[in-house]
């Protein structure tokens, strides 16, 4: 398994303009083989930080996935909006325990 955890950053005035690309990508990348879980989420006490989670079966969905015809959009919308401070990273993951 693996997830994707980080953050990305987008000037607090350019969000909303961001959300219909965001929910784009949200909705065809949930449908992607291999997708468990892709969320965006803004942090509530910081605007425009955006926080990323994802989880896949395995790398290759994952690679998979970065070459979609839905991220060239996703990933225009974006640049638009001026994103920085880009953080994601990618780690590997096994079972996992509920708490």
């Amino acid at each position: 398994m693996i997830i994707v955890a980080g953050t990305l950053r987008v000037p607090p005035d350019r969000m909303a303009a961001l959300r219909p690309a965001a929910e784009a990508v949200i909705s065809a990348t949930r449908a992607e083989p291999g997708c468990v879980v892709y969320s965006f989420a803004e942090d509530l006490l910081d605007p425009g930080l955006i926080r990323i989670y994802e989880i896949w079966n395995n790398r290759e969905d994952l690679a998979a996935h970065g070459r979609a015809p839905h991220m060239s959009p996703w990933r225009q919308a974006v640049s638009e909006a001026g994103a920085y401070d880009r953080d994601i990273r990618t780690f590997e993951a096994s079972g996992g325990e509920l708490i």
